[in-house]
């Protein structure tokens, strides 16, 4: 059975073009307000949704998502929350592949067994769980596995070809290749040696190859859309919603049009690039 990630890049490959995929945290500003920007997403233009769930140690996050994760702390939020928001995503669209980005921490204290099995429930894709390496698959990302979750990894500009079959090793879905060394927003990528690293990996696996960290328009999204299946986006629209925000760091009438805005001009620059004459 064609899981819904594999269905999304089979569209985007039929469509001759890169995916994009979009990434929010789950529950910033709000519960409602985030609810209404993940349900406007692949209306506004995003081919899958990432979920970022809220830690308080993002070691790898820039200030933009730590400040996301933050306010929606600040605000409640927490797993069973944000599970039940994809769920309420669900009920609306059946077909948008949504991928739960995070810690492990979170997830160990929710428990495991638990997490996965209400995860899939409420209509999780895949996990990206920044802080497990290759090394401690057994903790989640086989579990994952077996219960049906794509386990997706992180490849970056650090990891030599010693290192890559480890990291593909129990991969699924696709390959999220972080185009910087550093924390998440903190430069803009060098485009060419992007498509020279997603060549390299591509020649150890089959599996789609997705490029963030550093994607601030739809510039930067075509440049990436070039040499890679897809493009991820993440800083670039928290620091849009973030710049409507009240004094008191609130939602206000611009926040979901402030993102969805965004959205659809990453959205343009992806699909200004056809990758059917490469093909």
């Amino acid at each position: 059975m064609t899981s819904r990630i594999e269905a999304r890049f089979e569209k985007c490959r039929a469509e001759g073009r890169a995916a994009l995929v979009t990434y929010v945290m789950a529950g910033d500003p709000d519960l409602e307000t985030s609810f209404e920007i993940m349900r406007s997403l692949p209306k506004a233009g995003a081919d899958i949704v990432e979920f970022g769930m809220p830690f308080t140690d993002p070691m790898a996050d820039g200030p933009a998502i730590q400040a996301a994760g933050l306010r929606s702390l600040k605000g409640g939020q927490n797993t069973v929350k944000t599970l039940d928001l994809v769920r309420r995503f669900r009920k609306e669209d059946g077909e948008t592949p949504i991928i739960l980005m995070g810690y492990f921490n979170p997830i160990y204290v929710y428990g495991v067994e638990r997490f996965l099995t209400d995860a899939k429930e409420a209509g999780v894709d895949g996990l990206i769980v920044v802080d497990l390496p290759p090394e401690e698959d057994d903790e989640l990302c086989l579990p994952a596995l077996k219960a049906g979750l794509a386990f997706i990894r992180l490849a970056t500009p650090t990891t030599d070809d010693k290192r890559l079959p480890a990291v593909l090793a129990n991969t699924a879905g696709f390959v999220y290749y972080v185009s910087i060394t550093g924390i998440t927003g903190a430069a803009t990528p060098d485009f060419g040696q992007v498509s020279t690293a997603v060549e390299r990996i591509k020649r150890h696996t089959p599996l789609p190859v997705v490029v963030g960290f550093g994607v601030k328009n739809g510039a930067h999204a075509a440049a990436i859309a070039k040499g890679a299946d897809g493009v991820v986006v993440g800083s670039a629209l928290i620091n849009a919603l973030k710049g409507t925000l009240d004094s008191d760091e609130r939602a206000t009438s611009r926040t979901v049009e402030a993102v969805t805005t965004l959205v659809k001009d990453l959205s343009e620059g992806v699909r200004s690039v056809s990758k059917r004459a490469a093909a």
